[in-house]
């Protein structure tokens, strides 16, 4: 094939460039007095082969149709920086005047800001996922792509990756090549001495290609990456390297994995490099920051969301069914329709209790079977929404939410399309215990950025804002638990969320008016509040029940009515120290909103029984809610 020709003259100018990032990559770290320059200069030429094979130019880097580049050692970015200048991405000289400062694109880890990298990465043993998860993206687009993952040896032992292994030849994404850095020394020294591993085994024993080759001959790379190509199984290249290659004194250095050459010994670097003084070049730039990095969009979409099914008030629905029967909607709408977005749904061995099974059976090419494999799961489907498609992924909210918080984080830095749908949250599991209640789900979404966070108040609007999320661009979580219950009714016999209204991302909806009190009720707590305020109104109490879907997102005028009572009640099953009511107080406390709080949610871990009686347990039944009104009115 012609892209992988190395003739004389191509290598010349191969061998010219890897000198040339290299003094570049020594430059950033010297001028920055910090990051990681030995393990860069040991993965410059698989950098330099990456992306001289891909098609990914910075002309179509921002497109869905081309080539994929993943970084997994996102720490040997000047690298990724230095061979991103010399294909025309970003200015060699900004790279190394801006490398690590404070408001520039050209941070310590490689993120999506800069042109070229396909994910931001840092945190070791994600990229493989990620380059699965533009792998499946492409295969279900029906593009003949590729996909190349650049990995460093150290992290290798990490259990994410054999994760990623497999989903990789479970669903034939054989259009990827891993290329592995393997210099044998990370921070704490020598790989064998930190955590021995057989690298090659742990590969071939998940069903990919094992090929080697030298890291530092470009003929070798390549030859590897052509034979790669042809293989019917994932490959992977493990290429033999030294740390500091170029720079004697950092050869083979477990020191200079993270330290600077600075003063003679980056003078003396530059000479052995072939190099100029490049610190000098860039200082000329003046001090101030000069790229602070392009925008990064989500992919828009095209799906036809239906219309949406109404449960009468006199039905017992579980959240979840409301939520897995409009996903089979979608499915049988938009699978296979050309011009609509593909749907992918991810399912971690649980499909009949999150409900997923009915998209499956109308839609099975777009059903895509991770085993419990939770870690790579949700990077391969945060990265995958990158890619022009709609991922779904359902889990139980203590899997795929506390579980795999850190990759969730991470799919919001890279700015997802990613729609978890978390079931079984709070202490709506039953009997499984405190080991699988969520009860930390909304504090965790808080501290992200990007993610918009819904927990439906009754099957009706499970269903409204499963049609919203999927239209919606960005990270979504859908937050449902276990338990069959009445829809809301609007007090005239009718579902409160029936008819044609589309969900609205932030309302909080008032479900019955009082000047006593109010209830700010959380999600499917909304019918436990509905329940009290009808025997307080007995009592001649007369209390204000607000439904609250959406916790991240105060709803102002909502929260001021509630505050008009003079006396609030966040009822949520979440942490009562970090919820709901501690995000809406906070808003009351910044708005000037004046009133006696009180914050009923989970203040120890819960019991292994019924729901119904771990909720009385917990004092969060109707009974219970009762007992606080009654109590705050008493003063």
């Amino acid at each position: 094939m012609v892209k992988y020709d190395l003739n004389d003259v191509k290598l010349n100018e191969m061998e010219e460039a890897a000198r040339r990032c290299s003094g570049l990559a020594v430059s950033m770290v010297a001028r920055a007095k910090s990051g990681h320059p030995a393990g860069s200069l040991s993965s410059m030429k698989l950098y330099l082969a990456a992306y001289d094979v891909a098609d990914l130019t910075p002309e179509n880097c921002d497109g869905t149709d081309r080539d994929y580049v993943v970084i997994s050692h996102g720490h040997t970015s000047p690298a990724a920086y230095a061979v991103l200048a010399h294909n025309g991405f970003v200015d060699p000289l900004e790279a190394v005047a801006d490398f690590r400062r404070c408001g520039s694109a050209f941070q310590g880890h490689v993120e999506r800001a800069i042109p070229g990298i396909d994910w931001g990465s840092g945190n070791l043993g994600q990229g493989l996922s990620a380059g699965v998860g533009y792998g499946l993206a492409l295969k279900k687009r029906g593009l003949d792509r590729h996909v190349y993952v650049l990995m460093g040896d150290g992290e290798q032992p990490k259990g994410q990756l054999a994760e990623a292994r497999r989903i990789a030849v479970a669903h034939g994404i054989k259009d990827i090549t891993v290329l592995v850095d393997m210099n044998d020394i990370q921070i704490s020294g020598r790989t064998e001495d930190v955590m021995p591993v057989n690298v090659e085994d742990l590969w071939k024993a998940d069903g990919w290609a094992v090929l080697k080759a030298d890291g530092h001959d470009f003929r070798s790379i390549y030859r590897a990456m052509e034979k790669a190509q042809g293989m019917d199984v994932p490959a992977v290249i493990l290429c033999s390297t030294v740390m500091g290659k170029g720079v004697s004194f950092m050869e083979d250095r477990p020191d200079y994995h993270g330290k600077a050459a600075t003063g003679d010994l980056y003078r003396q670097a530059m000479e052995e490099l072939g190099q100029p003084d490049i610190l000098v070049e860039a200082a000329s730039l003046g001090d101030q920051v000069h790229y602070r990095g392009r925008s990064v969009e989500v992919p828009a979409v095209s799906v036809d969301t239906g219309s949406p099914r109404t449960y009468g008030i006199e039905e017992k629905v579980d959240n979840r069914s409301g939520f897995g029967n409009a996903l089979a909607d979608l499915g049988s709408l938009n699978c296979g329709v050309e011009g609509r977005t593909p749907i992918l749904v991810f399912d971690c061995d649980l499909a009949g209790s999150v409900k997923t099974a009915s998209f499956a059976k109308v839609c099975p090419d777009g059903f895509v079977q991770c085993g419990i494999q939770e870690h790579s799961t949700a990077t391969v489907a945060g990265a995958a929404s990158c890619c022009g498609v709609i991922p779904v992924w359902a889990d139980f909210g203590v899997f795929g939410l506390a579980e795999a918080y850190n990759q969730q984080r991470l799919n919001d830095i890279n700015h997802g399309n990613l729609k978890l749908a978390l079931t079984h949250v709070g202490l709506d599991v039953g009997e499984d215990g405190m080991t699988h209640q969520c009860i930390d789900y909304v504090s965790l979404l808080a501290n992200t950025f990007g993610w918009k966070l819904v927990v439906p108040s009754d099957p009706n609007q499970a269903d409204r804002a499963t049609r919203w999320a999927l239209a919606e661009r960005g990270n979504v979580c859908l937050a449902m638990g276990r338990s069959t219950l009445h829809p809301l009714s609007d007090g005239k016999g009718n579902p409160f969320f029936g008819g044609g209204e589309a969900f609205r991302y932030g309302d909080a909806h008032l479900l019955r008016d009082g000047d006593d009190c109010t209830v700010l009720a959380l999600g499917a707590m909304a019918s436990k509040a509905m329940e009290a305020a009808d025997r307080l109104s007995d009592k001649g109490i007369e209390v204000k029940v607000y439904a609250v879907s959406c916790p991240l997102e105060v709803d102002m005028d909502a929260l001021k009515d509630a505050c008009s009572t003079g006396k609030v009640i966040a009822l949520e099953d979440h942490c009562a120290r970090t919820g709901m009511g501690s995000i809406w107080s906070s808003a009351a406390a910044e708005a000037g909103l004046t009133g006696r709080w009180s914050f009923m949610g989970v203040k120890r871990y819960g019991d292994s029984g019924p729901s119904s009686d771990v909720y009385e347990a917990m004092g969060l039944s109707s009974e219970g809610l009762v007992a606080e009104v009654e109590r705050l009115l008493r003063g």
